[in-house]
């Protein structure tokens, strides 16, 4: 047995986003156990990369992490779309930006020992600007900066989102950015 088979989930929480439950597997080593698992469908980020070879980051109230974090420009799946055009889409609202020159990053797990989300990152690049409107729910403020120092920032904790800290990365190998 390679993977873990689910024997039984009770879902203890349903909300707009995750699907909280307590599922019963059998793990590859044959032990059955109860794990408290998160269902989340999955999320697209994107670092756009501009001809200056700076970086669009977004600077981000989030609650749960109690305050303000850099991050790429990112969201949730919607139901029956694609990872990339969620990405698009995401660009769009929150940077105002739509991108000609898509690039795979890869996967990501957010954190694998509760959460089934992953996030798929992508490198957009030949970028133009859109008016943009963030929603009621969003205190976003959009930011350039020199590829360069976000990686720099990755490495001193200035960014502390494993998104971005990791599409970042991936992406300065692709196009051959190290940090300073």
């Amino acid at each position: 047995m390679d993977q873990a088979e689910t024997e039984n989930r009770r879902s203890v929480f349903r909300g707009r986003v995750v699907d909280v439950g307590v599922e019963t597997v059998r793990l590859p080593n044959g032990q059955s156990v109860s794990l408290e698992i998160i269902r989340h469908p999955g999320g697209a980020a994107v670092v756009a990369l501009d001809g200056e070879q700076r970086v669009c980051l977004l600077r981000q109230y989030r609650h749960a992490a109690g305050g303000w974090l850099w991050e790429l420009p990112a969201g949730q799946i919607d139901p029956g779309e694609r990872p990339r055009a969620t990405a698009q889409r995401e660009l769009a609202e929150e940077a105002g930006l739509v991108a000609r020159d898509w690039t795979e990053l890869g996967p990501v797990h957010s954190s694998p020992g509760v959460f089934t989300e992953i996030i798929h990152l992508y490198l957009a690049r030949d970028l133009r600007e859109l008016p943009v409107a963030h929603g009621a729910d969003e205190v976003i403020e959009v930011h350039w900066y020199p590829f360069a120092e976000v990686l720099e920032w990755c490495v001193t904790s200035v960014i502390t989102d494993a998104k971005t800290a990791i599409g970042l990365m991936r992406a300065a190998a692709r196009v051959g950015i190290g940090y300073r």
